[in-house]
C-alpha cells in the first residue's frame, strides 16, 4: 500500500505527544474523562480509559475493554450499559445492524439484571433501555428521539455531571440525524452550548470536544467550531478519529491544508482509514494536487483489493461510511478534474445503495459531457432503481440524496436534447432539494454541489449573470472550491463584469499557487490576469 511520505512525519508527531493519562496504558493520551462507577476502586482507571475511548468513538477498543472488566466485575451493571451503549458504532451515522440491535438489548437486559448500586447508574440504563425497547418494531427514528427526551431528563436530574452533560448532548446530535433538516440549527446550538460549559472546568474532555465538533459542522456554524477543532486532536493524539475530526470543520471552511494535516495523521493511526483519506483526496483536488489526489487513488484501490469481494449490500453504520469512501474518491478524481471519459468508464462495485449511487451518478454526468445520451439514460434508471430500494429500507435520507442525483443528472439529459426549460427546472429542483437538506457525516464533503452544478447549466445557456448568482451561493455554503471560483470568474468575465471575473480568477491562483499537475482553470484565470 502506498502511503505519502508525510505520514512518517505525522507518526512521528503522535508518538511525541502521546502522554501519560493512566498506568495501564501509559503511551495513551485520549483526553480527561472520569465516570465514577459503584464497580469498586480497582476497576475504576481502565472504565475511564473505555469511556475515554468511547467518546473518541474507538468503538472495538472500548467494547474489549469493558468486557475485560466484566470477567473480572460480572456484577458491574454500567459496564453493560457501556457495551450496549458501544456495539451500535458510530452513532451519528444511521441505524445499527440487526445484530448490533439484538446484542445491544441482550446487554441492557443484562444491566438491568445486574442490579445497579446507585440511581445515576441505573438512570443511565434505563435511558438508553428506550434506544433498545421494542426494536424489532419501533422505528430507528422514533427511538432515537425517545432516547433523546430519556437522556434531557438525566441532564436535568444532574445538571453538573460531565459525564450527563457530554452524553446527552450526543444524544442531541443523534436525533438531528434522523429529524429533517433545521437551517435554525436549534439542536445543534443547544448541543454546542451543553459542550461549551462542560469545557469551561474540563478542558480536555474528549467527549466535550468531539460532539462540539459534530455540534458545529455544518456550514453555516463551522466557524464557531474552529477553536474546538484546533485542540481537540491534541487533545486525543492516540485516537485516530480525534486526529481526523478537526477535518470536519477544516472543510466546511475550505481549509484544506489544514484538512489534509489533519488526515495525514489520522490515517497514520488508521492506515485503513478510507473517510479520512477521502477527505484528503477532496482537498487536494481543490488546490489541483492532482498527483497527489492520484496516489491517495491507488491507496483506496489497494484497500479495496486487500478486502476482497462485497458479499452482500449492508449500508450499516461502519459499512456505510467505508463504501462512500470508496466509491466518492475515484468519483471525485474525475469530476473536479473534468475527466469526462473516467467518469463515464467508472468501476461498480456492489456495496450499498448510497455508494453505488455515487458511482452511477458520476458515471452518467460522464456520458451526458460525452453527449451520450443513451449510456446516460441507462444510468440515471440505475439511480431511480437504488432510490426506490432505500425508500423500501425506510432510509428517508439517502432516498432523498439518490433523487437529487437522479433529477440532477435527468436535467442535463434533457439540456442535452433540447429541452431547455425543463432542463433549468429539474436542475433547480435539484439544488433547491439539496439546500433544504444537510450533509450527511458518511459523506461529509457533497460529491458536486447542486448549485454549482446548476450554474454551469446556466453558463452552457448564455446565461451569465443568472449563473454568477448561483455560483456565488455555492460559494457561500461549499467554501473555497477550485470549480466554484472557476465557475464564477467565467460568469463573471462573460457577464462583462471584468472586476468580479479577476477577484475570482485571482482567488483561484492563490488556491493553486501549490498545484502539482496543469488545469484548465488555472490556465485560463492566469492568462486573464495577464491581459489586466
Amino acid at each position: 500500500m502506498r502511503i505519502p511520505g508525510l505520514i512518517v512525519i505525522a507518526a512521528c508527531f503522535i508518538h511525541a505527544a502521546a502522554g501519560a493519562t493512566n498506568h495501564a496504558h501509559p503511551a495513551e493520551k485520549l483526553g480527561d474523562v472520569h465516570f465514577p462507577t459503584s464497580c469498586g476502586a480497582e476497576p475504576q482507571p481502565r472504565f475511564d480509559r473505555a469511556i475515554a475511548l468511547m467518546h473518541n468513538f474507538a468503538f472495538p477498543l472500548s467494547n474489549k475493554a469493558f468486557s475485560e472488566i466484566l470477567t473480572t466485575h460480572p456484577d458491574c451493571a454500567i459496564a453493560y450499559w457501556a457495551l450496549a451503549f458501544g456495539v451500535r458504532g458510530n452513532p451519528l451515522v444511521g441505524a445499527p445492524a440487526p445484530a448490533a440491535m439484538k446484542a445491544g438489548a441482550a446487554h441492557i437486559e443484562k444491566a438491568k439484571a445486574a442490579g445497579a448500586k446507585t440511581p445515576r447508574e441505573r438512570d443511565f440504563i434505563a435511558a438508553l433501555d428506550h434506544f433498545y425497547k421494542d426494536w424489532q418494531t419501533t422505528s430507528h427514528r422514533d427511538r432515537t428521539l425517545a432516547y433523546e427526551k430519556a437522556m434531557e431528563a438525566l441532564y436535568q436530574r444532574y445538571p453538573e455531571d460531565p459525564e450527563a452533560a457530554v452524553f446527552y448532548a450526543l444524544a442531541l446530535n443523534e436525533a438531528i440525524m434522523v429529524l429533517p433538516a433545521d437551517k435554525t440549527y436549534t439542536r445543534h446550538i443547544k448541543a454546542a452550548r451543553i459542550c461549551e460549559r462542560v469545557l469551561e472546568k474540563h478542558r480536555e474532555h474528549p467527549g466535550a470536544l468531539h460532539y462540539l465538533v459534530h455540534s458545529y459542522d455544518f456550514p453555516a456554524l463551522a466557524e464557531k467550531g474552529k477553536a474546538a477543532a484546533d485542540q481537540y486532536g491534541a487533545t486525543a493524539p492516540s485516537s485516530a478519529h480525534a486526529l481526523h475530526m478537526p477535518s470536519h470543520i477544516y472543510s466546511m471552511l475550505g481549509l484544506w491544508e489544514d484538512s489534509i494535516k489533519s488526515n495525514l495523521l489520522a490515517v497514520s493511526a488508521a492506515k485503513g482509514y478510507v473517510h479520512a483519506i477521502d477527505f484528503m483526496v477532496y482537498a487536494h483536488l481543490q488546490m489541483g494536487q492532482d498527483r497527489k489526489a492520484l496516489r491517495l487513488l491507488e491507496t483506496s484501490r489497494e484497500l479495496q483489493k486487500a478486502a476482497g469481494p462485497i458479499e452482500q449490500r449492508t449500508p450499516t453504520a461502519a459499512a456505510l461510511t467505508v463504501h462512500t469512501g470508496h466509491a466518492a474518491i475515484p468519483a471525485r478524481y474525475a469530476i473536479e478534474r473534468g475527466a469526462w471519459k473516467e467518469a463515464a468508464a467508472l468501476d461498480v462495485h456492489v456495496s450499498s445503495p448510497a455508494a453505488d449511487a455515487i458511482t452511477h451518478f458520476t458515471r452518467a454526468m460522464g456520458h451526458l459531457r460525452l453527449k451520450d445520451a443513451k449510456s446516460a439514460r441507462a444510468e440515471i434508471e440505475r439511480l431511480a432503481a437504488l432510490r426506490d430500494e432505500l425508500k423500501k429500507s425506510d432510509d428517508e435520507y439517502w432516498t432523498e440524496q439518490v433523487e437529487i442525483q437522479r433529477l440532477a443528472a435527468s436535467a442535463w439529459l434533457a439540456l442535452l436534447e433540447g429541452r431547455r426549460g425543463e432542463a433549468v427546472n429539474l436542475m433547480r429542483a435539484a439544488a433547491d432539494r439539496e439546500d433544504a437538506s444537510e450533509k450527511h457525516v458518511a459523506m461529509e464533503n457533497r460529491l458536486w454541489p447542486m448549485r454549482e452544478l446548476l450554474g454551469e447549466m446556466l453558463l452552457e445557456l448564455g446565461e451569465p449573470a443568472a449563473a454568477l448568482k448561483e455560483f456565488e451561493t455555492s460559494l457561500h455554503e461549499a467554501r473555497n472550491r477550485l470549480r466554484g471560483y472557476y465557475g464564477a470568474a467565467r460568469a463573471a468575465e462573460m457577464a462583462r463584469n471584468r472586476a468580479k471575473a479577476a477577484d475570482y480568477y485571482g482567488r483561484l491562483v492563490t488556491l493553486a499557487r501549490n498545484a502539482d499537475s496543469s488545469r484548465l482553470e488555472v490556465e485560463q484565470a492566469k492568462a486573464f490576469r495577464a491581459t489586466r
